[in-house]
């Protein structure tokens, strides 16, 4: 078992404050914790930047900021987007034939919904549309095409959504041997499997970050709760893992926040607020 998030006294360090969207900062029902714009003005009176690291899209994220965007960082899809008050200071693009050939091979199998992500704006099939409701909560702008045989648009991930929450079985028997050589594949939860160029992730977001901020990666906080969040949490010396979490994250973390529920990324800031009064 991790030691709480009491554990970690020397906070005063912290220059950034990075966090996970949903089943970290989000509650299980996608709310907002009450109070995040008085964090977030909190933290940058003190010096702090907050950052929302997420494999949504720039648009949702600053959607879901609207009080905000503009004054923090995003490190968006997975990390092949970062953006600093509202600036795209990095971007990442796949190659057209390989994005091409993962939709080909996700529409062929005829499980799950695949979703083509070109920064702002989203590709998917009209077939799929009757997912829209649940595709639309991360893909805020969604153009439907009847097939992806002759898209050719500037692409940063593809993300697959699976109806059956079974992206881990998906990853294991499928999209992890086939395409693990030649693509970051990864765990997005239970029902997305998200593909990055290798090398592209919450981690490498993170770095590009660090580095245009002049910060160094132990004076980095940051909250995580699933696969995508590894490569982050493994990188910056104030990882804390969510107590909503599965056991297996407890070996990328060094602290354990209270749970999405309880607002356990509150919870933290407000001690790392506190540290620098």
């Amino acid at each position: 078992m991790l030691p709480s998030y009491l554990a970690d006294t020397d906070l005063s360090s912290i220059r950034l404050v990075a966090t996970d969207m949903d089943l970290t900062l989000l509650a299980d029902d996608k709310s907002m914790p009450e109070g995040v714009d008085e964090r977030i003005d909190a933290l940058a009176r003190r010096g702090v930047v907050f950052c929302a690291a997420s494999g949504r899209p720039a648009l949702a994220l600053r959607e879901s900021f609207p009080a905000h965007h503009q004054d923090m960082a995003l490190v968006a899809d997975n990390g092949a987007s970062v953006y600093l008050r509202d600036e795209l200071i990095y971007r990442d693009l796949i190659d057209h034939d390989l994005y091409r050939e993962v939709l080909t091979r996700c529409v062929e199998s005829g499980c799950g919904v695949p979703v083509l992500c070109a920064f702002d704006v989203a590709y998917a099939l009209e077939r799929d549309r009757v997912h829209h409701d649940v595709v639309s909560i991360y893909y805020r702008n969604i153009i439907y095409i009847d097939t992806f045989e002759e898209i050719d648009v500037d692409s940063n991930k593809i993300s697959i959504y699976f109806p059956n929450w079974d992206s881990k079985r998906n990853f294991d028997e499928v999209y992890g041997p086939e395409f693990g050589e030649r693509l970051y594949v990864t765990c997005a939860g239970d029902e997305w499997l998200d593909f990055m160029n290798l090398g592209i992730d919450k981690g490498s977001g993170i770095r590009h970050l660090a580095e245009h901020l002049g910060i160094k990666l132990t004076d980095i906080a940051a909250f995580g709760d699933t696969y995508n969040d590894i490569p982050m949490l493994d990188i910056i010396g104030h990882s804390y893992v969510m107590a909503n979490a599965a056991e297996h994250m407890h070996a990328h973390g060094k602290f354990l926040a209270p749970s999405n529920n309880e607002a356990g990324v509150l919870t933290v800031i407000d001690r790392i607020i506190e540290a620098m009064v």
